[in-house]
């Protein structure tokens, strides 16, 4: 199979339904923006659980996303599907882990979160460039998701919030 896949193979197949935020990647527009906005429930379930499951969660949600993401990529033999979106939602978690919790700040961290990872400033456009395969589809959404956190925090601290 080559090229995007159709709803009829994302929901038969776990993984690409993985892959595909549970299907928010086949959004006919904005593919990311709907996988972090399914983001913003699972940040909700795995804040509630606490701090070192949220902090599992989402290096597990990583570690995991390399595999399923890479796999869905090859199979559509697209080395970055737009409709993959599983890195968003981990991106999004990255964003999130050390920031208050509040609506204002999921609202904040979803702005910031995105416009990092569709502006791609250095060094993430560097490693969106040159990193291939499933390892480089999750690493600059963590890394987007890593400059959005440290904004955050920062903002949190002088806030003081």
């Amino acid at each position: 199979m080559a090229g995007p896949l159709t709803a009829r193979e994302v929901f038969r197949n776990p993984v690409h339904w993985l892959a595909y935020g549970f299907g928010a990647g086949l959004a006919p527009k904005a593919p990311g923006t709907a996988g972090t906005l399914v983001a913003l429930p699972v940040y909700l379930l795995v804040h509630a659980a606490g701090g070192w499951f949220y902090f599992g969660f989402t290096v597990g949600a990583f570690v995991i996303g390399i595999a399923i993401c890479g796999y869905s990529a090859r199979r559509m033999a697209i080395a970055d599907p737009s409709g993959v979106v599983w890195d968003e939602i981990v991106g999004y978690l990255i964003t999130m882990a050390v920031v208050p919790y509040g609506v204002v700040w999921m609202a904040a961290g979803f702005v910031l979160f995105r416009l990092f990872d569709i502006w791609k400033p250095w060094p993430i456009r560097v490693l969106d460039r040159r990193i291939k395969g499933g390892f480089g589809i999750m690493l600059d959404d963590a890394v987007a998701g890593i400059f959005a956190a440290v904004l955050l925090g920062i903002a949190s601290h002088v806030l003081k919030m």
